[in-house]
């Protein structure tokens, strides 16, 4: 009893310490929790915060569309369970100073989440804020690119990122064909960063900013009409402006008063325009005048049931909430479908156990007594979990689906391709990250496989600046009082390409003709001065030229220039005007005749092999008439003449020996038609070979060349040293540079003995002029063994190039190519080629089908032949005629007798006459019959 008390006892101390405890504790845990969190039970309001312009395009569109979504969450009994939205707005008044401040006063609200800004100069400096504070940031209208970095880990994108806006404008530029753009841009974090991406794109296409052109959105219009002068005196005409809606409608003005916005101009904008106009219910009429022709993009959201109810409700939504210039745009849902996203995420994290508490930040708290009161601002305890189930939401909205992916954009990046026309914009097709440009909206091809090849990229037709259909060209020769600055080799010899004038225009030649045609092909002026370059004392470098091109020394360069490897990686060419290729020159000698010349025209082999047949097919021949045909019988000497006479008149068809047996005639057939062949090559080789003049040389090509050790000779400045040295492997001790025609003549005559050069290798166009100019005495050896062409060079990604190019080959095809090589460059054609001995003879590759032919007659023949004479023998049998044996041959009985069955029976057998063997085995049939019907009347007549 005594235990049970003092158990008792011990029971009600410790039950009321234990509740001294709680009610110590519990008051001061709750005081240091914030007011509208609890880790037992879920708040009653969740604050979210929103910071953006309220006075601007965005703003305006976003502030009506913000407000409609807190009411539409918390009148929604399906979601939060009962807890309310509270939305706490800040206006960032646009500038990062004051966004700044109104971000932290902000914080101090202990949000959850912060939507906005607009801005992504301010959104760059609130990243930093919200990062410390582990505060979610959705941004329903910072595009800029550079905000995607791990930089900002917080910052979470609920609208698509300038970097798919750029490659879709990249994509447009190649779909019309333009190499070079000017892009004018705001001088903030997101007009550089945007534009940066722009050149990124382009770069992928071979295009490129030719200039970037910035303002301040405070500039006035003097300043901007400075800098539209500025870009007008240069070659591009396509403009792309990357500006906000505020301030950009300014460069239209300007341009318009410049008359930028007439025909010849492309104007693209990104998507700040569309905005500002979907914004205004009336346009101006005057402001859609300065707007005609210029494509604009737009963010693509889809025409769902969900977005065409939101925005019935925008006129009473707008007078609502509204207080800025701005009225409905694509920002409006973006802005709305943000608060969406935070609810559906709160509403999983408050599911899964997420914690809405805060707690103090050692590393902002108040030590130098300072006036920020920054100990106010809290780090969100749940911050990371509450990231991490924004990022995995899958979720419909009015902008479409959201949903991130790996990189943390958004899925399915996708813009309207728009044309300003009339009074307002017209579609003109879609683009998206999926197939790129196509006339279906992007939704209709996600399940479909993916297409981004040139042939599948659409877009219905342009009214552009000017209202023309005509797709502009995109550039014009830069208005800048500046001439094209080209250059011109100064040549000392083949003058007739290019050379020194003392008229106006300073050069003359075949090249200039060629180049000052199709410069008045081309549908504009081009103004240019020809420059020479060399001192006019020896040949220039030519890959210096090309390589001042290339340094912006000069803009072009107008010349005999070969385009080779090295040069295409530096310069743009033309289309070749002319075609070269190296070609190596020698000295050569008439070859003297020979007395063995009647056995040039076959080969070795050839003669071998058609020996060899001749006394085949004798043999052949010589087998299949023996039994039958007495001309090819007698002794044995005398059967071997036959063959080897039948064999060899049948060269000249004066065979007097008759053909009896069908295999030996059609045989026979087959190999007069093979010598008749043979015969007729042969003659008419031979014939060749005897009446043609000869030449020859110890120079046999540019193999033998490069096997010697002798001098060679090239023309100054030429390519030729390059390729010899570097692709040949010569020794460029070898090289001999020679700086004119005659030039070229005294070194070979001197030839590799005394001081001159053994061949000399050069290009076609000056060799066949050189030629001329010898009346032929020398001669090019072996074949042109490198194939290019003359152009004229330009500086990389020039648009003159492409469209000189275009007038070479409507010069080339009207004639007036022709009529310029006529005149300048007529030369004889040395029509004797040095004589290549073993490519000229006739080989055993050219008839070795005939060959094949009668072999294969041949050996038919004998198969059917030996068939014969073995059913024959079998029927034949040497004890049966032992009696007719000695008449016919008494002087093998002997030997037949001893060796019946050996292989001299069986020659014996074929060495007979056939009609002999036919007798035998007639009589041999008759006896059979007489022996087998005696046999039969023996048995009819013995007793039974």
């Amino acid at each position: 009893m005594k235990e049970v008390l003092l158990i008792s006892g011990f029971m009600k101390r410790t039950l009321i310490l234990l509740s001294l405890w709680f009610f110590i504790w519990f008051p001061l845990e709750a005081f240091c929790s914030t007011g509208n969190t609890s880790s037992s039970s879920n708040p009653k309001v969740i604050n979210i915060g929103a910071l953006f312009t309220l006075n601007s395009v965005i703003g305006g569109a976003t502030k009506p569309a913000l407000l409609a979504a807190i009411d539409d969450v918390n009148s929604n009994p399906n979601i939060l369970n009962g807890i309310e939205l509270k939305l706490i707005l800040r206006d960032t008044n646009c500038s990062g100073f004051i966004g700044t401040m109104e971000a932290l006063q902000l914080m101090e609200s202990d949000i959850v989440v912060a939507i906005g800004p607009q801005s992504s100069g301010i959104a760059h400096v609130i990243s930093h804020v919200v990062n410390e504070l582990h505060v979610p940031l959705l941004s329903f209208g910072a595009t800029d690119p550079t905000l995607a970095s791990l930089q900002f880990p917080y910052f979470l994108r609920t609208t698509h990122s300038d970097y798919f806006q750029m490659y879709a404008i990249a994509d447009v530029l190649d779909y019309y064909g333009w190499r070079e753009v000017i892009a004018i841009f705001v001088d903030d974090d997101y007009g550089r960063n945007g534009i940066s991406v722009l050149g990124d794109s382009l770069a992928k296409k071979r295009a490129k900013i030719s200039y970037k052109a910035s303002f301040s959105p405070e500039d006035p219009e003097s300043k901007i009409n400075d800098l539209l002068v500025e870009v007008n005196l240069m070659e591009s005409r396509v403009f792309v402006v990357h500006a906000n809606p505020d301030t950009g409608l300014n460069i239209f003005s300007v341009a318009k008063r410049l008359n930028m916005m007439s025909g010849g101009y492309v104007w693209i904008a990104t998507d700040w325009l569309p905005s500002y106009l979907d914004s205004r219910e009336a346009v101006d009429p005057s402001t859609m005048n300065i707007l005609q022709g210029v494509v604009a993009l737009r963010r693509y959201t889809p025409d769902t049931n969900l977005k065409k109810r939101f925005i019935s409700r925008w006129k009473n939504l707008k007078d609502k909430g509204s207080t800025g210039p701005g009225g409905f745009n694509s920002y409006a849902l973006y802005a709305y479908d943000s608060v969406w996203l935070a609810a559906h995420a709160l509403e999983v994290f408050l599911s899964e156990g997420g914690n809405l508490s805060f707690s103090n930040d050692p590393k902002l708290s108040d030590t130098n007594g300072t006036a920020l009161h920054l100990s106010s601002l809290r780090v969100f305890n749940g911050g990371q979990q509450l990231l991490q189930t924004l990022l995995r939401m899958n979720l419909s909205g009015l902008s479409g689906q959201i949903q991130f992916n790996q990189q943390r954009d958004l899925i399915h990046p996708a813009f309207d391709v728009l044309n300003i026309v009339g009074t307002g914009t017209h579609r003109i097709g879609y683009w998206s990250n999926y197939s790129h440009l196509s006339i279906v909206p992007p939704e209709s091809l996600y399940t479909k496989p993916s297409n981004i090849s040139s042939g599948s990229q659409h877009l219905y037709g342009v009214k552009w600046p000017g209202e023309t259909s005509k797709v502009p060209r995109g550039w014009v020769f830069p208005n800048n009082g500046q001439p094209l600055r080209i250059a011109v080799p100064n040549r000392v010899g083949y003058k007739e390409f290019v050379s020194k004038d003392n008229s106006p225009q300073g050069v003359k030649g075949y090249c200039i003709d060629v180049f000052e045609a199709a410069i008045n092909l081309l549908p504009y002026a081009v103004p240019h001065k020809y420059m020479l370059f060399g001192d006019g004392k020896r040949n220039p470098n030519y890959d210096e030229i090309v390589s001042q091109v290339a340094q912006n020394k000069y803009d072009a360069a107008v010349g005999d220039i070969t385009i080779v490897t090295n040069r295409t990686k530096i310069v743009d060419f033309t289309q070749p005007y002319m075609e070269s290729g190296l070609v190596v020159v020698a000295l050569v000698k008439e070859a003297k005749s020979s007395p063995w010349a009647f056995l040039k025209p076959f080969t070795k082999e050839m003669w071998f092999v058609t020996a060899a047949f001749f006394l085949f097919v004798g043999a052949v021949v010589w087998i299949l008439e023996h039994r039958i045909n007495h001309e090819f019988r007698g002794p044995p000497r005398q059967q071997l003449i036959t063959i080897f006479w039948f064999s060899f008149s049948t060269m000249f068809f004066s065979h007097r020996e008759n053909t009896v047996s069908t295999l030996g005639r059609l045989l026979l057939i087959i190999w007069l038609f093979v010598v008749l062949i043979i015969n007729s090559s042969y003659t008419a080789s031979l014939t060749s070979i005897l009446t043609v003049q000869q030449l020859t040389s110890g120079i046999q090509g540019i193999d033998s060349l490069i096997s010697s050790s002798e001098p060679i000779g090239i023309q100054e400045g030429s390519f030729a040293l390059n390729y010899l040295v570097d692709e040949l492997n010569i020794a460029r001790s070898r090289i001999v540079k020679l700086k004119d025609p005659e030039a070229y003549l005294r070194a070979l005559n001197l030839g590799p003995k005394a001081g001159g050069v053994a061949a000399i290798v050069d290009e076609l166009p000056y060799i066949e002029l050189f030629l001329t100019s010898t009346n032929c005495l020398y001669r090019t050896v072996g074949q042109e063994f490198t194939k290019s062409g003359l152009g004229f060079a330009f500086q990389r990604d020039s648009p003159l190039a492409v469209d000189l190019s275009t007038a070479i080959l409507q010069l080339s095809e009207s004639g007036e190519l022709q009529k310029f090589h006529n005149k300048w460059l007529t030369h004889t054609e040395c029509s004797i080629q040095i004589n290549q001995e073993e490519e000229n003879k006739l080989s055993l590759s050219s008839f070795w089908g005939l060959f094949l032919i009668c072999g294969i007659a041949c050996v038919l023949a004998l198969t059917l032949f030996c068939y014969r004479v073995f059913t024959q023998y079998r029927r034949f049998s040497p004890e049966d005629e032992e009696a007719e044996v000695e008449e016919i041959e008494p002087s093998r009985l002997s030997r037949r007798s001893i060796l019946s069955t050996s292989f001299n029976n069986i020659m014996d057998f074929v060495d007979r006459k056939e009609t002999e063997i036919k007798e035998i085995l007639k009589r041999k049939n008759i006896d059979e019959s007489k022996q087998t019907s005696h046999n039969s009347n023996g048995q009819a007549s013995s007793p039974t």
